[in-house]
């Protein structure tokens, strides 16, 4: 069981926050009082206690909570085990899910030049308030549920204007989480019903492509759908490597499988540490030819992990 040292808040972005006794946590808002609280995915930082002090023996003795900008600071918790949708109690009440892992750093900190380290970008964990309540140091901190964080986080948008109209049942978006649960251990993060438009589109495969740590998207159903359409060239990675072989080798298995082509040229994109895969024609029908595809997702989403593990992406902050 894990303790709670201390519990910092600032009143502007950018700046350190200063340790307070105790604190009211809002649900789906944050704490109050803090700059980082609303209704968006990072609503609550949490460092390590054991992280912090590494550091103080390092270079930095005078270290203080709250130099890291972090919100809670917590002890005697593995934090660094922890994936996303992973859950921890804090206190009698608080219930936190974890939505990040990490975060960029625009801006090199002081702490950064003193010690040619920031351990928030590597080490800090971001979470959403599921439940509020009031949090004072000393309080328990409990892992209520740990997903592990070699799983493979995957995202579904389904899109389907009469589907997310309600005129008729999604059944694909399901099948695909099912697949993608039962063939690769991965675990399904979000999934979403959305209209077949661009400006939509566009806004969640940023959402959750800007450093949200989801491994893969998948766009299920549409006419025709392709991340490069939607996503200007500039938006997505350099690094399309992996991309133009994926394509290759869906539009084969596409082809060998059905007449139908579920992948048109271009139906995959990188953008950050993410990979959006486009599969047309499947809205609110069967997906099982969507199994032989799934290998080639796990071996895009490792070479992208070994790839840019010593990598800083450059998304940036995304809302809800």
């Amino acid at each position: 069981m894990g303790r709670v040292e201390a519990i910092c808040v600032s009143i502007k972005k950018g700046e350190k926050k200063s340790p307070r006794p105790s604190a009211r946590l809002v649900g789906n808002h944050g704490i109050e009082g803090d700059a980082h609280a609303g209704p968006w995915h990072r609503q609550v930082s949490l460092l390590a206690a054991e992280d912090i002090e590494t550091m103080r023996r390092r270079a930095l003795p005078d270290l203080k909570s709250g130099d890291f900008a972090e919100n809670l600071v917590v002890s005697g918790v593995d934090i660094g085990a922890l994936g996303l949708g992973s859950r921890l109690q804090v206190g009698a009440e608080v219930d936190l899910t974890v939505t990040q892992l990490g975060k960029a750093c625009h801006h090199r900190c002081a702490i950064y030049y003193q010690t040619g380290d920031c351990i928030m970008p590597r080490l800090g964990l971001f979470a959403r308030v599921l439940r509020g309540g009031t949090v004072s140091v000393g309080d328990t901190a409990v892992v209520l549920q740990t997903v592990p964080r070699k799983k493979l986080q995957a995202v579904i948008l389904s899109l389907s204007d009469s589907c997310a109209r309600g005129e008729a049942n999604d059944t694909a978006g399901p099948a695909v989480e099912q697949l993608l649960e039962s063939c690769l251990q991965a675990h399904v993060y979000a999934s979403e019903r959305i209209p077949e438009d661009r400006d939509k589109i566009a806004a969640r495969l940023r959402h959750y492509s800007n450093w949200h740590s989801v491994d893969i998207v998948l766009v299920v159903g549409g006419t025709g759908f392709s991340p490069r359409h939607v996503l200007p060239e500039a938006e997505t990675a350099a690094m399309d490597w992996p991309t133009a072989h994926l394509d290759d080798s869906l539009q084969c298995l596409s082809r060998e499988m059905t007449p139908m082509a579920l992948l048109p040229p271009g139906a995959s994109a990188i953008r950050n540490r993410t990979l959006i895969v486009g599969l047309p024609g499947l809205e609110c029908g069967p997906v099982q030819d969507v199994r032989p595809f799934l290998p080639s997702f796990a071996r895009v989403v490792a070479k992208l992990r070994d790839s840019l593990s010593d990598c800083t992406p450059t998304g940036g902050e995304s809302s809800a």
